[in-house]
């Protein structure tokens, strides 16, 4: 589990083909604090470290990306050079910042609009069809690993919808948000209690 709290940012040092894909990620983290088998969240993919190595504020992990985890998230996300919303697994007592997340995508969205907005940024970005029901104004969701409030939600006649976020100076700083641009792809995670809220709803409109 995480909370959408972003506490590194990391880039692609290697990506190889294998069974699945190999994908050595270079971040400022401490290698002795990072274990062998333990989640890292990385632009929301919840994946397990299998190596690690280099010094304190210096290091890298290695994880391996199923084609599952390729087809379900950002096209070319997992190519040398990218860069990496990285965040470690919850420990208990750790305080939950942001909110429940557990790393899976559910879908990707496309940035429609992004503009100046004071100190910050306003971003709207388009959800599929199937995601819509599960957006809501002053709710919360994950955007590459990020937890973040919906400001206003817009709906499409084609039945996906718009959703506008507001983008504060500091989360553009510690996070890749603050490379968004109009046409950028992002993968979403929807909370988790709107899941579970969606599935009563149905269980009670089909009179069980």
């Amino acid at each position: 589990m995480f909370t959408g709290i972003v506490t590194a940012i990391g880039t692609i040092q290697s990506s190889e083909q294998r069974g699945d894909r190999r994908v050595r990620i270079a971040a400022p983290l401490d290698p002795e604090r990072i274990d062998i088998g333990a989640s890292i969240a990385c632009s929301g993919v919840c994946l397990t470290v299998v190596a690690r190595g280099g010094t304190k504020g210096d290091a890298w992990f290695d994880v391996d990306v199923s084609g599952e985890t390729v087809s379900r998230s950002v096209p070319g996300m997992w190519e040398e050079g990218r860069r990496l919303n990285l965040e470690p697994s919850l420990r208990l007592g750790d305080e939950l910042g942001g909110h429940i997340v557990t790393g899976h995508v559910d879908s990707i969205g496309e940035v429609v609009a992004h503009k100046r907005t004071g100190d910050s940024w306003l971003v709207a970005i388009r959800a599929r069809a199937e995601m819509a029901p599960f957006i809501a104004e002053k709710g919360s969701i994950t955007v590459d690993g990020v937890s973040l409030t919906v400001n206003d939600v817009r709906d499409r006649a084609d039945g996906a919808c718009d959703f506008a976020l507001n983008i504060i100076p500091h989360t553009a700083e510690v996070t890749t948000l603050g490379q968004l641009a109009v046409g950028a792809h992002v993968n979403l995670e929807i909370d988790v209690l709107a899941r579970y809220l969606k599935r009563m709803q149905g269980l009670t409109g089909s009179g069980r």
